[in-house]
């Protein structure tokens, strides 16, 4: 998922948050709900925001949600822009550099 931090906010790309389908998996339905209600701000259409305070908890449930083998990496795991500078340390192990050809996306 791609990511950025501003003024120690989190953002995940909106084409990256995971979609609520009334008659989807449940799994995923799970995982956007558990992603969403420790969002700070979810706008419709917009990036999901993850102020600083919960970004442990946010790290849990990456992790929690990509052991369980039911999503892909690149639905669990934080890209950040290679410019971005260092990965804070909570987010060590789950998150990872976006190689300059996704940097257009």
């Amino acid at each position: 998922m791609r990511a950025k931090i501003e003024n120690q906010v989190l953002f995940i790309h909106s084409d990256d948050v995971p979609p609520y389908k009334k008659k989807g998996s449940i799994v995923r339905n799970n995982y956007f709900w558990a992603l969403r209600a420790i969002a700070g701000n979810t706008p419709y259409g917009g990036d999901w925001e993850y102020e600083s305070e919960v970004w442990l908890a946010l790290r849990r449930v990456l992790i929690a949600f990509a052991e369980s083998g039911y999503l892909g990496l690149s639905e669990t795991i934080l890209e950040f822009p290679p410019d971005h500078g260092e990965i804070p340390a909570v987010f060590r192990g789950i998150a990872t550099w976006r190689s300059d050809d996704e940097e257009a996306s």
